[in-house]
């Protein structure tokens, strides 16, 4: 075998190719193929490996497949590319490999030393079958790993959007980035949740670059997921740590989508008013209390995870803890209706203070709606009276249709 690589060599270049211990080793092979007489034992691979250990004491084991191995080219030809992987053999690719690793074949010379994966060792020729792809593959999931255990920032062109966020090449490998992992500069409100327009949002994203970090790479599954979050992480924390539960703030309303209003608190650094946090009575659409650009000042209910949690209501007295004072079980009460849900119908007593009158009480939803209009006063007496938990039931005490 190692003249078969030495006389590729050979045809490489003129340079007269001296014994090294590699050779030394081979030689070692040689001697063990020749014919034996009746008495000797012919080596297998394994031996043959055990022969060559006092030249290479340092190395344990042939490589097996799957392997990653590294190793000097040694020739090339029009159809093949072997490598030296002393002590244990020759590494070779060909065949279906070497086509599909032509274009990095080509750059490759004799001597460079390149990494590969061990795809077969039965080659009839007794060299180790390569494969560049795979090895190529290995060492990318592997830096991605590494790249997620130093969380490096990595700054990538956006390539494609879709409806769930943007597409992101890196290292020929495409990932996801979660419109959820975006930064709040370059998340899509769209007020309505309307899919088609979050896209066009988002498309709006590529072809420039953003500053990512990788958090999830499986190479099983092919999958590689991307956040623009964590590479604001540690400046967001400073900022945040600014600020404390309880505080009241100013800001300017940047957001308002159907779950809740965004509220820019300074540079890089925005809360959220959630939509129960916006008033103490119903709120259906948060468009009717606050606009964009309207400056908002609210209270820090909560700090998690570097994200700011705001309310507007709680910058006013809950007004249930002036109706504990005031309302009683069975109280008569005049009411306005103001909503109606699958249970039945919602009657504010004052504002920020409404019960439940149940669809039970009418027979059918068609009934109820038929005694009770929107936006009308009735009288109910108070069935269910909770103020602490801010519950209340009424029943209607008018006449029924």
């Amino acid at each position: 075998m190692f003249n078969k690589i030495k006389e590729k060599l050979a045809g490489t270049t003129e340079t007269p190719v001296t014994e090294t211990t590699a050779e030394r080793a081979a030689r070692t092979i040689e001697a063990a193929d020749a014919p034996k007489k009746e008495s000797e034992i012919i080596l297998t691979d394994a031996q043959k490996a055990s022969a060559m250990a006092p030249f290479f004491p340092s190395i344990k084991n042939p490589p097996a497949i799957g392997d990653l191995v590294e190793g000097p080219v040694i020739a090339i030809d029009k159809a093949a590319v072997y490598v030296d992987l002393a002590p244990f053999g020759t590494g070779i690719i060909y065949g279906r490999e070497y086509i599909i690793a032509r274009d990095v074949i080509k750059k490759v010379n004799v001597g460079d030393v390149i990494a590969a994966k061990i795809s077969d060792n039965a080659h009839k020729e007794g060299y180790y079958e390569l494969s560049l792809k795979e090895a190529r593959q290995a060492i990318i999931w592997s830096e991605a790993e590494a790249a997620i255990r130093e969380k490096r920032v990595l700054d990538l062109p956006v390539k494609e959007a879709n409806k769930g966020g943007l597409l992101i090449e890196w290292q020929g490998i495409v990932g996801f980035l979660p419109a959820s992992q975006l930064k709040a500069e370059h998340y899509p409100r769209v007020g309505d949740g309307d899919k088609d327009k979050i896209l066009e949002e988002l498309k709006k994203l590529v072809g420039t670059r953003l500053n990512v970090s990788i958090i999830t790479a499986d190479p099983k599954e092919g999958k590689l997921i991307f956040s623009e979050k964590g590479s604001e992480h540690k400046e967001k924390e400073r900022m945040v740590n600014k600020y404390e539960i309880g505080n009241e703030v100013e800001g300017t309303a940047t957001g308002v989508v159907d779950f809740g209003v965004f509220v820019k608190l300074e540079e890089g650094l925005e809360g959220l008013i959630h939509i129960s946090e916006i008033d103490w009575g119903l709120v259906d659409d948060p468009r009717n209390f606050v606009k964009v650009g309207q400056k908002v000042r609210a209270k820090i209910i909560e700090i998690k995870d570097g994200k700011i949690s705001l309310s507007l209501k709680q910058m006013r007295q809950n007004p249930w803890v002036e109706a504990g004072k005031k309302y009683k079980k069975d109280m008569p009460v005049s009411g306005v209706i103001i909503k109606f849900n699958k249970h039945g119908a919602l009657a504010s007593i004052e504002e920020g203070v409404a019960g439940l009158v149940h669809v039970s009480e009418f027979g059918s939803e068609e009934k109820l709606k038929k005694t009770l209009e929107l936006g009308k006063t009735y009288p109910f007496k108070i069935a269910l009276f909770d103020p602490k938990d801010q519950k209340m039931a009424l029943a209607y005490t008018g006449e029924k249709k």
